[in-house]
């Protein structure tokens, strides 16, 4: 199967161009000036930018909280993400039974998405405790191809700081990453109690219960355990807090190394106004959401590359079955939102079109530093020979509108409901096989491959080609 993309303009995370791209089978073959192929499909992009499918690095498919299940399993989150412009997701597993050994989330994760998903998928790998045999399960999480492990500060399951350290070293050696969820557990559990004891139940105390100076105390923790562990590669996960992003600025400015930072596009474009709403609890996710001044905060830090990654924390419950426990106890209510297939087009139009951010740092935040970080270039995030035909086109002459009824994932609603959009998504190709063009999704169930994802130092023998700013020592040996 041949087909030449031909007039486009070519958006990668360094450089913009007009050129033809021409794909065979399932990766790009060449790209120049007017290209010919005998018996190749062509895609007429005029017009438009052709960029990277999108990868996104947090999502949780079919995850059991215990007081709700995530609505999107791994056919319709993965069918919604494609419709949305991502063609490459590393979703976040769940937590297992207590004591379960590190290789039980992976191996139940493989039986919900392999031959459901649409597009390809990996896993980031989950800790719940530690003890030797955790620490040497790393070994085997990153043979099975997860290069990285989630550690929580807050939940059931959370890490005590010297677990934490003890993983940091182990994952130093390993050259492979630490993903944190930064959030003070005992200000959350404080304050949650003491809103109910006083009666203050209302979805408006949600952010209230989980402040900022909580998520940005957790953050600043992680980066001196960090650094008490030789500079070990730590990533915070949804920052929500302008707090957050200047404990980040202040431990880089100081000589801190492998700090990496992702935000949502939920902290970039909503604020707390929307708990006051009568449907305030379609809002509730951790962290939550924030100021106006923090949104302000957060898009200046992606502009400037403090912030190297916008996912999407995809994490959608069923309004009616789900988010409704909490009517009377916001704290009753499961934490998590969607956004897998509003991402792509939603940032293009809030950053790019509206001057917040260029072309190419939306090309590197959304495609090309989660496919470095998480080791998934060269393969995924760039549009260059030998790369997956992985290729998202936008049309920015073409307005959207997001609204639930368009949307395809399982949830009941969005919460960017009524948005209108200043582009389109208009064809989104993977692995050269056309997946979403005029609003219709062309995939099939299954189509999606597992991903083995690479180590950090695949990386750094190659410093030259790959720019990660220099807060970045990806030598992790």
């Amino acid at each position: 199967m041949k087909t030449i993309i031909k007039n486009g303009t070519i958006a990668n995370a360094y450089e913009t161009y007009k050129a033809d791209i021409l794909i065979e089978d399932e990766r790009i073959t060449n790209i120049g000036n007017d290209i010919k192929c005998n018996n190749a499909d062509i895609i007429d992009a005029s017009g438009k930018y052709v960029m990277p499918g999108g990868v996104d690095v947090h999502t949780h498919m079919d995850i059991d909280v215990g007081i709700g299940h995530s609505i999107d399993n791994f056919y319709s989150g993965t069918v919604a993400a494609a419709c949305g412009g991502t063609t490459t997701i590393v979703d976040h597993m769940g937590f297992g039974p207590k004591n379960c050994d590190i290789m039980h989330q992976l191996k139940l994760y493989h039986k919900l998405a392999d031959n459901n998903a649409v597009i390809d998928y990996s896993f980031h790998g989950v800790l719940q405790h530690v003890d030797n045999d955790i620490l040497k399960g790393l070994e085997t999480l990153i043979d099975e191809g997860l290069s990285s492990s989630k550690i929580y500060l807050t939940y059931n399951y959370k890490l005590n700081d010297s677990d934490i350290i003890k993983v940091l070293n182990k994952m130093k050696k390993l050259n492979a990453v630490s993903s944190f969820h930064a959030e003070n557990h005992y200000i959350v559990e404080y304050l949650k109690k003491k809103f109910i004891e006083e009666g203050k139940t209302e979805a408006r105390y949600h952010p209230l219960s989980r402040p900022a100076e909580a998520e940005a105390e957790a953050v600043n923790r992680i980066i001196y355990l960090s650094s008490l562990s030789n500079n070990a590669p730590i990533y915070i996960v949804h920052t929500s807090a302008g707090k957050s992003v200047y404990e980040i600025i202040k431990a880089r400015e100081n000589g801190a190394k492998n700090i990496f930072a992702e935000t949502c596009p939920q902290y970039l474009i909503l604020t707390d106004k929307e708990y006051e709403k009568k449907d305030g609890l379609k809002y509730i996710m951790s962290p939550p959401l924030r100021k106006e001044e923090d949104i302000e905060i957060l898009w200046e830090a992606i502009a400037k590359g403090h912030i190297q990654v916008i996912a999407t924390d995809h994490c959608p419950f069923s309004f009616e079955k789900d988010k409704i426990l909490g009517q009377d106890n916001f704290t009753k209510c499961p934490n998590g939102a969607g956004g897998v297939e509003e991402r792509y087009a939603l940032i293009f139009s809030e950053g790019v079109m509206k001057g917040k951010i260029t072309i190419n740092k939306f090309v590197e935040t959304l495609c090309y530093n989660p496919a470095i970080i998480y080791g998934l270039y060269p393969d995924k995030g760039a549009i260059m020979p030998n790369a997956h035909a992985d290729i998202t086109i936008i049309n920015p002459n073409k307005k959207s509108l997001i609204t639930q009824s368009n949307m395809h994932g399982a949830c009941d609603y969005t919460i960017y409901e009524g948005k209108e959009l200043l582009c389109s998504i208009d064809t989104v190709i993977s692995r050269g096989k056309i997946i979403f063009k005029d609003d219709k999704f062309l995939g099939s169930k299954g189509d999606g491959k597992f991903i083995k994802r690479k180590t950090l130092n695949y990386y750094a023998d190659n410093l030259n080609k790959f720019k990660l700013g220099s807060f970045i020592d990806i030598d992790c040996n």
